[in-house]
């Protein structure tokens, strides 16, 4: 009796397959399974989140000194402070204008605020009483009157397709 013909006894179904049986790859009943597994994974699994792109050009910088950096923020949670942001872009200033670029941003509702750190500083100066001593800018350019506005006041949302914003700099 050679390898092929030895007889193995199955745990699960106290039947017996041969060796040779076994070498033929998984039976019909379990290539069915396995289809079957792949398939409800398939089905059930939530969409993975599909990154965007954000282009944000921002427009009437007083003077070409400096930087512009850019934060992205994902909640209203540090919306504005400094270290909280999704992402920082920095961008020089030519003629006034400036371009920040987000990549690989996931579906959902963000902000962005922007300032012209015309010494590049890390961050926004203010005087006495909290007024910015640099231009300021945020996505959808809410009014500023009487404050820096909310996170409501200046979020957007975000899908897979690429996305183009202008923010103009309030000094």
């Amino acid at each position: 009796m050679g390898l092929r013909a030895l007889p193995l006894r199955c745990r699960k179904r106290n039947s017996i397959r041969t060796v040779a049986d076994m070498q033929k790859g998984p039976s019909v009943l379990h290539r069915a399974l396995i289809q079957a597994m792949v398939a409800a994974v398939a089905l059930l699994a939530p969409a993975a989140a599909v990154a965007g792109t954000v282009h944000v050009s921002i427009n009437g910088a007083r003077n070409n000194a400096g930087i512009i950096r850019c934060g992205l923020f994902a909640s209203a949670d540090g919306f504005r402070v400094p270290g909280r942001e999704l992402q920082e872009v920095v961008s020089k200033i030519s003629g006034g204008k400036a371009t920040c670029i987000f990549g690989a941003v996931p579906d959902g509702h963000y902000a962005i605020a922007v300032f012209h750190a015309e010494n590049n500083e890390k961050t926004l100066e203010t005087g006495l009483f909290g007024q910015p001593k640099q231009g300021v800018g945020f996505s959808r350019n809410p009014s500023i009157t009487f404050g820096p506005p909310g996170f409501s006041s200046a979020s957007f949302p975000v899908g897979p397709k690429p996305m183009n914003l202008q923010i103009d700099m309030k000094y």
